[in-house]
């Protein structure tokens, strides 16, 4: 029952977020035609349900035939390919919503792992490639929430950025979908489209570890600061975490003179 009833929430969910978009496309689209270079969609060969190739859609954010030039498929942050309406775009993911076509097609789901080009699917290890698409691509995943900041990641490494990718990135993010296979479920889907809301906000929480348990823990080129894996006994604690640290961050935004949290005050984590 699950896989059926996915679809047709997937169908139903895009039908309803495109009614409820079309006001923001509005604005979008004549700023894309008249900045950058004009382009407004950008379509893309991708990798997708079955091992099938299919054409994602995008709102354009990177001047012309940028897969060849400087790191190719790669982004770093601050690339020079991007356009000051697409940095802005990228940032909070508003590039992707256009997807959104492609989960009426059949092509994506809501949830699932993120579709790639055809160089960037073989950098994942053979038995990763032979299984990572045995459930549809989705909009959002396990391994885009804690990629979120893949662009930074890729930058600050200090190897050329192809290595990098291929030899930690790949890997791991291929452990991550192998983890969500295993783990599917309505509730799982669930929790990663709240976790996505939360990472454009908070990029750098550490929540998924905390509300995920047996997650693949986090690799070495993490680094101090970065994530860290923590497995909780029950979401009970992560509402008790959470809520401590809402009210700390209250407590120095008071001290400092500022709006506290709860009268809509904000603050990053």
């Amino acid at each position: 029952m699950y896989l059926p009833l996915k679809r047709l929430f997937d169908i139903l969910f895009a039908l309803l977020a495109l009614a409820l978009l079309l006001p923001l496309f509005a604005i979008i689209i004549p700023l894309l035609r008249l900045t950058g270079e004009g382009e407004i969609f950008y379509y893309q060969k991708r990798i997708g349900f079955r091992n099938r190739p299919f054409s994602i859609w995008k709102f354009a954010t990177m001047i012309k035939d940028s897969p060849n030039m400087g790191t190719g498929t790669l982004t770093l942050r601050n690339d020079p390919r991007v356009t000051p309406l697409g940095r802005y775009l990228r940032m909070t993911k508003i590039n992707e919503l256009p997807q959104l076509v492609n989960i009426l097609k059949g092509d994506m789901s809501l949830v699932g792992p993120r579709p790639q080009v055809e160089i960037d699917f073989l950098a994942y290890p053979p038995d990763i490639q032979a299984m990572i698409y045995n459930v549809r691509p989705g909009l959002t995943g396990i391994g885009s929430i804690i990629f979120r900041d893949e662009e930074k990641l890729i930058s600050e490494s200090g190897m050329p950025p192809r290595d990098f990718y291929v030899q930690h990135i790949a890997p791991y993010k291929g452990e991550l979908e192998r983890w969500y296979q295993q783990h599917i479920s309505f509730s799982t889907d669930f929790f990663l489209i709240c976790l996505t809301a939360w990472v454009i906000v908070f990029p750098h929480s550490r929540l998924p570890y905390h509300l995920f348990r047996r997650l693949p823990p986090a690799p070495p080129f993490w680094g101090e600061g970065r994530l860290s894996v923590v497995v909780v006994r029950s979401p009970f604690s992560v509402i008790r975490s959470l809520t401590c640290q809402l009210k700390e961050k209250e407590k120095i935004f008071g001290r400092a003179g500022g709006p506290g949290l709860v009268s809509g005050g904000g603050g990053g984590d």
